[in-house]
Protein backbone atom coordinates (compact mmCIF):
# COMPACT_ATOMS: atom_id res chain seq x y z
CA UNK A 1 0.00 0.00 0.00
CA UNK A 2 1.17 3.09 -0.80
CA UNK A 3 0.41 6.05 1.98
CA UNK A 4 2.01 9.32 2.60
CA UNK A 5 4.20 9.33 6.08
CA UNK A 6 1.56 8.66 9.27
CA UNK A 7 2.12 9.74 12.80
CA UNK A 8 2.28 7.41 15.13
CA UNK A 9 -0.45 7.85 17.43
CA UNK A 10 -1.10 6.42 20.99
CA UNK A 11 -4.52 5.79 22.64
CA UNK A 12 -6.31 5.92 25.58
CA UNK A 13 -6.64 8.64 28.23
CA UNK A 14 -3.64 9.15 29.39
CA UNK A 15 -2.44 10.55 25.89
CA UNK A 16 -5.57 12.52 25.78
CA UNK A 17 -5.02 14.11 28.71
CA UNK A 18 -1.11 14.77 27.32
CA UNK A 19 -1.89 15.33 24.43
CA UNK A 20 10.32 27.16 15.88
CA UNK A 21 12.72 25.60 17.66
CA UNK A 22 15.33 26.33 20.47
CA UNK A 23 18.03 24.75 21.90
CA UNK A 24 18.07 22.59 24.98
CA UNK A 25 19.98 24.51 27.91
CA UNK A 26 22.15 23.76 30.86
CA UNK A 27 19.84 22.46 33.73
CA UNK A 28 21.91 24.66 35.77
CA UNK A 29 20.84 27.99 34.09
CA UNK A 30 17.77 26.80 33.05
CA UNK A 31 14.64 28.32 34.56
CA UNK A 32 11.91 26.25 35.43
CA UNK A 33 8.53 28.37 34.65
CA UNK A 34 7.28 26.56 37.90
CA UNK A 35 8.34 25.32 41.04
CA UNK A 36 8.32 23.47 44.55
CA UNK A 37 5.37 24.38 46.80
CA UNK A 38 3.79 23.19 49.56
CA UNK A 39 1.53 21.03 47.62
CA UNK A 40 3.76 19.29 45.90
CA UNK A 41 5.75 18.35 49.47
CA UNK A 42 2.78 16.74 50.42
CA UNK A 43 3.02 14.14 47.43
CA UNK A 44 5.17 11.02 48.94
CA UNK A 45 6.38 8.79 46.08
CA UNK A 46 8.73 5.42 46.35
CA UNK A 47 10.11 2.65 44.27
CA UNK A 48 12.67 2.94 41.72
CA UNK A 49 12.98 4.85 38.37
CA UNK A 50 11.13 3.16 35.35
CA UNK A 51 8.63 1.05 37.59
CA UNK A 52 5.41 1.55 39.24
CA UNK A 53 5.42 3.95 42.22
CA UNK A 54 4.02 3.79 45.14
CA UNK A 55 2.50 7.11 45.61
CA UNK A 56 0.75 8.90 48.44
CA UNK A 57 -1.06 12.29 49.38
CA UNK A 58 -3.63 14.13 52.26
CA UNK A 59 -6.86 14.31 50.35
CA UNK A 60 -8.57 16.72 49.07
CA UNK A 61 -4.90 18.37 47.91
CA UNK A 62 -5.97 21.74 46.26
CA UNK A 63 -3.41 24.31 44.51
CA UNK A 64 -4.18 27.26 42.52
CA UNK A 65 -0.80 26.89 41.21
CA UNK A 66 1.00 24.60 39.39
CA UNK A 67 3.91 22.77 41.45
CA UNK A 68 6.30 20.55 40.95
CA UNK A 69 9.22 18.47 43.01
CA UNK A 70 11.93 16.28 42.13
CA UNK A 71 11.64 12.84 43.50
CA UNK A 72 14.54 11.51 41.51
CA UNK A 73 17.53 13.18 39.97
CA UNK A 74 18.30 12.88 36.07
CA UNK A 75 21.12 14.16 33.89
CA UNK A 76 21.65 16.17 31.16
CA UNK A 77 20.29 19.18 29.39
CA UNK A 78 17.03 20.72 31.04
CA UNK A 79 14.12 19.92 28.16
CA UNK A 80 12.86 22.87 26.64
CA UNK A 81 9.81 23.75 24.63
CA UNK A 82 8.98 21.63 21.12
CA UNK A 83 11.24 18.91 22.15
CA UNK A 84 9.62 15.45 22.26
CA UNK A 85 9.33 13.26 25.28
CA UNK A 86 9.36 9.63 26.50
CA UNK A 87 7.64 9.57 29.96
CA UNK A 88 6.10 6.93 32.25
CA UNK A 89 3.13 8.62 33.78
CA UNK A 90 0.78 8.10 37.01
CA UNK A 91 -2.16 10.57 37.47
CA UNK A 92 -4.35 10.97 40.06
CA UNK A 93 -7.22 13.12 40.90
CA UNK A 94 -5.92 15.29 43.66
CA UNK A 95 -9.14 15.77 44.79
CA UNK A 96 -10.10 12.34 45.83
CA UNK A 97 -6.74 10.48 45.44
CA UNK A 98 -8.18 8.50 42.65
CA UNK A 99 -5.96 6.95 40.45
CA UNK A 100 -6.83 8.17 36.87
CA UNK A 101 -4.08 6.14 34.35
CA UNK A 102 -0.96 4.47 34.79
CA UNK A 103 1.87 3.61 31.94
CA UNK A 104 2.63 -0.31 31.65
CA UNK A 105 6.32 0.48 32.89
CA UNK A 106 7.48 -2.50 30.84
CA UNK A 107 10.20 0.08 29.49
CA UNK A 108 8.71 0.15 25.99
CA UNK A 109 5.47 2.00 25.99
CA UNK A 110 6.35 5.30 27.39
CA UNK A 111 3.93 8.14 26.89
CA UNK A 112 5.02 10.34 24.06
CA UNK A 113 4.40 14.45 23.51
CA UNK A 114 5.59 17.60 22.57
CA UNK A 115 6.40 19.49 25.20
CA UNK A 116 3.49 22.80 23.92
CA UNK A 117 1.14 24.10 26.15
CA UNK A 118 -1.26 25.37 23.10
CA UNK A 119 -1.19 21.39 22.01
CA UNK A 120 -0.63 19.51 25.70
CA UNK A 121 -1.93 20.13 28.97
CA UNK A 122 -0.47 23.50 29.99
CA UNK A 123 0.39 22.67 33.78
CA UNK A 124 2.31 19.43 32.15
CA UNK A 125 4.18 21.64 29.68
CA UNK A 126 5.05 23.91 32.17
CA UNK A 127 5.92 21.11 34.90
CA UNK A 128 8.57 19.39 32.29
CA UNK A 129 10.37 22.40 31.26
CA UNK A 130 14.21 22.14 32.56
CA UNK A 131 13.47 18.75 33.85
CA UNK A 132 16.06 15.93 32.96
CA UNK A 133 15.95 12.71 31.67
CA UNK A 134 15.94 10.27 34.39
CA UNK A 135 14.36 12.40 36.56
CA UNK A 136 11.18 11.39 38.70
CA UNK A 137 9.12 14.50 39.17
CA UNK A 138 5.76 14.77 41.50
CA UNK A 139 3.82 17.63 39.96
CA UNK A 140 0.88 19.23 40.87
CA UNK A 141 -0.91 21.02 38.33
CA UNK A 142 -4.17 23.48 38.97
CA UNK A 143 -7.52 23.51 37.54
CA UNK A 144 -6.54 26.87 35.78
CA UNK A 145 -3.85 24.57 34.31
CA UNK A 146 -5.35 21.75 33.51
CA UNK A 147 -8.84 20.73 32.71
CA UNK A 148 -10.66 23.20 34.52
CA UNK A 149 -11.46 25.69 31.30
CA UNK A 150 -12.82 22.63 29.59
CA UNK A 151 -14.79 21.98 32.81
CA UNK A 152 -13.49 18.87 33.64
CA UNK A 153 -13.92 15.59 31.98
CA UNK A 154 -16.90 13.30 33.11
CA UNK A 155 -15.85 10.37 31.53
CA UNK A 156 -12.31 10.02 33.58
CA UNK A 157 -14.18 11.43 37.07
CA UNK A 158 -12.26 14.51 37.11
CA UNK A 159 -14.06 18.31 37.72
CA UNK A 160 -13.48 21.74 36.72
CA UNK A 161 -12.25 22.14 40.70
CA UNK A 162 -9.90 19.07 40.47
CA UNK A 163 -6.10 19.56 40.78
CA UNK A 164 -4.28 16.90 39.26
CA UNK A 165 -1.53 14.69 40.30
CA UNK A 166 1.33 13.68 38.30
CA UNK A 167 4.17 11.48 38.72
CA UNK A 168 6.39 11.17 35.66
CA UNK A 169 9.48 9.52 34.94
CA UNK A 170 11.05 11.37 32.39
CA UNK A 171 12.81 8.47 30.42
CA UNK A 172 13.83 10.07 26.83
CA UNK A 173 13.99 13.31 25.70
CA UNK A 174 14.82 13.62 21.76
CA UNK A 175 16.72 15.93 19.90
CA UNK A 176 16.06 19.28 18.61
CA UNK A 177 17.57 19.33 15.05
CA UNK A 178 20.39 17.13 13.84
CA UNK A 179 23.44 17.74 15.30
CA UNK A 180 25.87 15.22 13.60
CA UNK A 181 29.06 16.32 12.01
CA UNK A 182 28.58 17.82 8.17
CA UNK A 183 29.78 15.50 4.98
CA UNK A 184 29.62 16.53 2.00
CA UNK A 185 27.09 15.62 -0.61
CA UNK A 186 27.53 14.50 -4.42
CA UNK A 187 27.10 16.46 -7.26
CA UNK A 188 23.23 16.68 -8.48
CA UNK A 189 21.53 16.37 -5.48
CA UNK A 190 19.23 19.13 -3.87
CA UNK A 191 21.79 21.58 -2.28
CA UNK A 192 20.12 22.51 0.95
CA UNK A 193 21.06 25.49 3.70
CA UNK A 194 19.70 25.66 7.18
CA UNK A 195 18.22 28.71 8.80
CA UNK A 196 19.26 29.70 13.11
CA UNK A 197 16.66 27.19 14.22
CA UNK A 198 17.69 24.13 11.52
CA UNK A 199 14.36 24.37 9.27
CA UNK A 200 15.66 23.68 5.68
CA UNK A 201 16.03 25.47 2.85
CA UNK A 202 16.05 23.00 -0.60
CA UNK A 203 17.38 24.33 -3.83
CA UNK A 204 16.62 21.99 -6.52
CA UNK A 205 18.70 21.59 -9.34
CA UNK A 206 17.53 22.46 -13.18
CA UNK A 207 18.00 19.29 -14.28
CA UNK A 208 15.65 16.61 -15.08
CA UNK A 209 15.68 14.32 -12.50
CA UNK A 210 16.90 10.70 -11.53
CA UNK A 211 15.11 7.64 -12.39
CA UNK A 212 16.41 5.71 -9.33
CA UNK A 213 16.47 6.41 -5.59
CA UNK A 214 19.63 8.77 -4.42
CA UNK A 215 20.69 9.25 -0.57
CA UNK A 216 23.24 11.78 0.45
CA UNK A 217 24.25 12.31 4.21
CA UNK A 218 24.38 15.94 5.32
CA UNK A 219 25.24 15.45 8.69
CA UNK A 220 26.33 11.84 10.38
CA UNK A 221 25.19 11.61 13.69
CA UNK A 222 26.78 9.28 16.37
CA UNK A 223 23.40 7.85 17.98
CA UNK A 224 21.78 4.73 17.76
CA UNK A 225 21.05 3.54 14.25
CA UNK A 226 17.37 3.26 12.76
CA UNK A 227 16.54 -0.35 12.14
CA UNK A 228 13.42 -1.69 9.74
CA UNK A 229 10.57 -1.77 12.03
CA UNK A 230 11.49 0.57 14.94
CA UNK A 231 9.80 4.16 15.57
CA UNK A 232 11.63 7.05 14.71
CA UNK A 233 11.37 10.88 15.84
CA UNK A 234 11.90 13.08 12.78
CA UNK A 235 11.83 16.68 11.57
CA UNK A 236 11.15 16.59 7.61
CA UNK A 237 10.62 18.81 4.98
CA UNK A 238 9.08 17.69 1.23
CA UNK A 239 9.71 19.33 -1.80
CA UNK A 240 8.11 18.68 -5.49
CA UNK A 241 11.28 18.28 -7.76
CA UNK A 242 9.39 19.74 -10.44
CA UNK A 243 7.65 22.46 -8.88
CA UNK A 244 10.16 23.16 -6.63
CA UNK A 245 7.41 23.80 -4.02
CA UNK A 246 6.85 22.39 -0.74
CA UNK A 247 3.98 20.11 -0.24
CA UNK A 248 4.75 18.80 3.27
CA UNK A 249 7.00 20.02 6.64
CA UNK A 250 7.08 19.32 10.61
CA UNK A 251 9.29 22.53 10.86
CA UNK A 252 6.03 24.38 9.69
CA UNK A 253 4.71 23.58 12.88
CA UNK A 254 7.78 22.65 14.57
CA UNK A 255 6.68 19.89 15.69
CA UNK A 256 8.68 16.23 14.91
CA UNK A 257 6.92 13.74 14.62
CA UNK A 258 6.77 10.07 15.11
CA UNK A 259 6.87 7.29 11.90
CA UNK A 260 6.96 3.62 12.17
CA UNK A 261 10.29 3.20 9.76
CA UNK A 262 8.66 -0.18 7.64
CA UNK A 263 7.86 0.10 4.07
CA UNK A 264 4.19 1.12 3.37
CA UNK A 265 4.08 -1.31 -0.23
CA UNK A 266 4.98 -3.93 1.93
CA UNK A 267 3.22 -2.92 5.50
CA UNK A 268 -0.21 -1.69 6.32
CA UNK A 269 0.41 1.69 7.84
CA UNK A 270 3.73 2.14 6.57
CA UNK A 271 6.05 4.62 4.61
CA UNK A 272 6.54 5.01 0.91
CA UNK A 273 9.55 3.08 0.19
CA UNK A 274 11.91 5.79 -1.07
CA UNK A 275 11.41 7.95 2.31
CA UNK A 276 11.94 3.90 4.68
CA UNK A 277 15.21 3.48 2.51
CA UNK A 278 16.36 7.00 3.31
CA UNK A 279 15.98 6.56 6.90
CA UNK A 280 16.80 3.11 7.55
CA UNK A 281 20.42 2.43 8.93
CA UNK A 282 21.04 5.67 9.04
CA UNK A 283 21.88 7.28 12.98
CA UNK A 284 20.16 9.34 15.57
CA UNK A 285 22.02 12.91 14.87
CA UNK A 286 22.13 12.57 11.10
CA UNK A 287 20.63 14.77 8.32
CA UNK A 288 20.08 13.06 5.36
CA UNK A 289 18.38 14.60 1.61
CA UNK A 290 16.95 12.11 -0.09
CA UNK A 291 15.39 12.14 -4.16
CA UNK A 292 12.59 9.70 -4.50
CA UNK A 293 11.49 8.75 -7.89
CA UNK A 294 7.59 8.10 -8.55
CA UNK A 295 8.02 4.51 -8.36
CA UNK A 296 9.60 4.27 -5.21
CA UNK A 297 6.60 7.31 -4.17
CA UNK A 298 2.99 7.49 -5.56
CA UNK A 299 3.67 6.16 -8.84
CA UNK A 300 1.06 7.34 -11.25
CA UNK A 301 -1.53 7.97 -8.66
CA UNK A 302 -2.05 11.33 -7.09
CA UNK A 303 -1.82 11.81 -3.31
CA UNK A 304 -3.58 15.13 -1.91
CA UNK A 305 -1.12 17.51 -3.09
CA UNK A 306 1.32 15.10 -4.95
CA UNK A 307 0.87 15.37 -8.21
CA UNK A 308 1.05 11.11 -10.22
CA UNK A 309 4.42 10.80 -11.34
CA UNK A 310 6.20 13.10 -8.79
CA UNK A 311 9.77 12.77 -8.30
CA UNK A 312 9.88 13.98 -4.62
CA UNK A 313 12.86 15.68 -1.91
CA UNK A 314 12.89 15.07 1.72
CA UNK A 315 15.45 16.57 4.00
CA UNK A 316 15.17 14.41 7.13
CA UNK A 317 16.47 15.20 10.67
CA UNK A 318 16.89 12.16 12.88
CA UNK A 319 16.32 13.22 16.14
CA UNK A 320 15.11 9.61 17.99
CA UNK A 321 14.83 6.32 17.76
CA UNK A 322 12.71 3.22 19.78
Amino acid sequence: MRRAPALIASAGLLVAVLTGCSSPRDAADCEAPVTEGAASKLVSVSGEFGSAPTVDFPTPLKTDTTQVSENIAGTGGGIVPDQLVKLDVTLYNGTTGALISESEYDGATQASIVVDDEQTLPGLALGLECAQVGSRLALIVSPDDGLGPAGGDANSGIGANDSLVFVIDVVRADLLRADGANRPVAGGLPSVVLAPDGTPGITIPSSEPPTALEIGVLKQGNGPKVAEGDTATLHYTGVLWNEKTVFDSSWQTGKPAEFLIVDGSKTEGGLIPGFAQAVIGQTVGSQVVAVIPPDQAYGDEASQTIPAGSTLVFVVDILGVN
